[in-house]
């Protein structure tokens, strides 16, 4: 086994371990420490996947996916199924990002566990769990192994909200297992049509289309990009969003905000497009449509909300229709816009669910009508909510910019009038964007002080400092230097996209 075998190896097994670990620990601070250290263990296992025997740009034009690092044993002879994990250019950024999130939000726990729930080394040990069916989602090369980690994350999702979340946090969760499992049967349906046609389950034979039938090609996509949808979540399969990120504790809204999301654009980019190429030139011109109304629809909901964390969670719809926007583009472009507002989304949300969730903590309310004048008494806590909004709603030189801006320039450069239609609505989109951000900056931190803003302490702890500080400084650099994110997808990309051709 070479070093990168067993590298892929470890990132999915140290947090399986560290689950037990945080599970068995006698004291319920030793458990969640172990959770901790087996997370921390995990982001140190992802840096060194960088790169591999086949560099940053050793892409040639066939294969289209040429993995930096591979795993591939025989798993299920009798049905030609294989345990192939392998990493490149665009799974390795999300595979840092969720491992990443993964170690603030078990470092989190060290500090505060969620009230109303079981006991903290539980929560830790779940969110491992989820942990692994990300990574392993983000690592699969072989379809039906991609669709069993892909549903490894339902339950102990439903857990943890279930658990330890707010008060409706039960029909929240249901809400959520229903949507998910609806995707997941419509996955499920996809994988089959595929591996029954092509008679493999091997994503780097299948990208390209495998030799599949124009028709089976259509079947394929449009059930992948349906379950795909609901997972991401796009406009209209957006609706069990709001619920489960208003009900979830602060540690649950950043994973699922953060990376659990990306497993549907991370599918649609690698398995709906790769492996139905025909189907996705077929559906482009609807998912572009799909997209643009995400944007403005989330736009407008959130202009209309009054509560912190629902805002947030529907500026997830429209920063989503923005991933959409660029895959459906089929341009290099484009779906680099895409891969970049992927990770953008993930810091940048992560870090605007933790600081709401220190806000609701402290002030015991997440109505913006009882939020305001937090300046006058937590400046710091105001000025980097301040900081994640504006890099929420794309100001240049933050992450959120390069995602949104060149959405919109792959589509002007697609060409034609519907195409860009599409692109002047997505940049209203992105208009509305700023205003409600800067809405909900005017009505929590300006202002005079509510009663309940006026009791809050100025200081914020150092475990909250430690868990956002690399956030805001991932933040700063993504933006600063989008090529942290884009060098390592460009030989993948133009790969990816020349079966399209």
């Amino acid at each position: 086994m070479s070093f990168g075998q067993f590298l892929l190896v470890a990132v999915l097994a140290l947090p399986a371990l560290g689950a037990v670990a945080a599970a068995l620990v006698p004291g319920d601070r030793a458990g969640r420490l172990a959770g901790t250290v087996a997370a921390g263990l995990t982001l140190l296992a992802t840096l060194p996947l960088l790169g591999g025997d086949h560099g940053w740009f050793g892409y040639g034009p066939r294969p289209a996916v040429q993995p930096w690092h591979q795993l591939d044993l025989p798993w299920v002879p009798g049905l030609n199924l294989r345990f192939h994990l392998g990493v490149d250019g665009i799974s390795w950024p999300l595979v840092v990002l969720t491992a990443l999130l993964t170690l603030l939000c078990c470092g989190y726990t060290l500090w505060r566990v969620p009230e109303g729930g079981g006991s903290g080394r539980a929560l830790v040990a779940l969110l491992l769990v989820v942990e692994v069916g990300i990574l392993g989602t983000f690592l699969a090369l072989d379809l039906v192994l991609f669709f069993l980690f892909f549903e490894v994350v339902l339950l102990p999702m439903y857990a943890v909200i279930a658990g330890w979340g707010g008060d409706d946090r039960r029909r929240a969760a249901r809400k959520f297992t229903l949507y998910t499992l609806l995707g997941s049967v419509l996955l499920l349906v996809g994988v089959y049509v595929v591996v029954a046609a092509a008679g493999t389950a091997d994503l780097v034979t299948l990208t390209g289309g495998a030799g599949l039938s124009r028709g089976t090609q259509l079947a394929a996509f449009t059930l992948l990009a349906l379950a795909f949808a609901v997972k991401s979540p796009l406009w209209p399969l957006h609706s069990w969003l709001p619920d489960a990120h208003t009900q979830a504790p602060t540690v649950g809204s950043v994973i699922l905000a953060g990376v659990l999301l990306k497993m549907g654009t991370y599918g649609l980019i690698r398995v709906a497009v790769g492996v139905a190429p025909e189907g996705a030139r077929w559906a482009a011109p609807a998912l572009g449509v799909l997209a643009v109304a995400a944007i403005l629809v989330g736009a407008l909901v959130c202009l209309a909300q009054d509560e912190l964390k629902r805002l947030i969670a529907y500026s997830s719809v429209g920063h989503m229709g923005f991933v959409l926007l660029g895959v459906a583009t089929l341009t290099a472009t484009g779906v680099q816009a895409a891969l970049i507002g992927n990770i953008a989304h993930g810091v940048i949300t992560g870090l605007l669910f933790f600081l709401a969730g220190a806000v609701k903590d402290r002030t015991h309310s997440g109505s913006l009508a009882e939020l305001s004048g937090l300046r006058e008494t937590a400046p710091r806590l105001a000025g980097l909510l301040g900081f994640a909004a504006v890099a929420s709603l794309g100001l240049p030189g933050l992450a959120g910019f390069w995602g949104e801006a060149f959405a919109v320039v792959a589509a002007v450069r697609r060409g034609g009038g519907f195409w860009t239609t599409l692109a002047v609505l997505a940049a209203l989109g992105g208009a509305l964007t700023a205003a409600y951000f800067l809405r909900l900056l005017r009505r929590v931190t300006h202002g005079r002080p509510s009663p309940a803003v006026a009791r809050v302490a100025p200081g914020l702890a150092g475990a909250e400092l430690t868990a956002w500080a690399p956030l805001v400084l991932l933040a700063l650099a993504v933006g600063l230097v989008p090529a942290l994110v884009l060098s390592y997808a460009s030989g993948p990309v133009d790969a990816l996209l020349g079966v399209l051709k």
